[in-house]
């Protein structure tokens, strides 16, 4: 079990103003920011990010949105951070997201859904290795 994790403000939440909202309530859920920046990933990049997830009939429109806007990348961190990150930001569906998570509150649909939070310890790590350079990361 690891103490950090990586999320993404996707471009959705970008757009409707809710970029401030969302760090601000991560703060306030007790995580500390490790690494923190506001980047356009190219349909390259988001597309090596998301590769995992190739040969899911999303993939492309999931490559086109997260490359459609700026986007805030950080690694956090706190006791348990992937597992307390998830809780976090409750379920993929905002629909199915429970009451005061980060989705239910700013996510619009399955596919615009705020934010993006690392699934397992070891893609925390992969990830936030993806988006930042040592130098970048305290």
């Amino acid at each position: 079990m690891s103490n950090r994790t990586f999320t993404m403000i996707k471009p959705d939440a970008m757009k409707n103003g809710h970029a401030g909202a969302i760090i601000d309530r991560i703060i306030k859920e007790g995580f500390k920011v490790k690494a923190l920046k506001m980047l356009k990933l190219s349909a390259e990049k988001a597309g090596e990010f998301y590769e995992v997830h190739k040969e899911r009939p999303f993939y492309g429109e999931l490559v086109d949105f997260m490359s459609s806007g700026p986007i805030i990348a950080a690694i956090l961190e706190k006791e348990n951070a992937v597992d307390a990150f998830r809780k976090l930001i409750g379920a993929t569906n905002p629909a199915n997201a429970d009451e005061g998570t980060i989705r239910k509150l700013y996510a619009t649909s399955v596919g615009e859904n705020a934010v993006h939070g690392s699934d397992s310890d070891e893609n925390a790590k992969i990830e936030g290795d993806f988006m930042f350079s040592g130098l970048e990361t305290f």
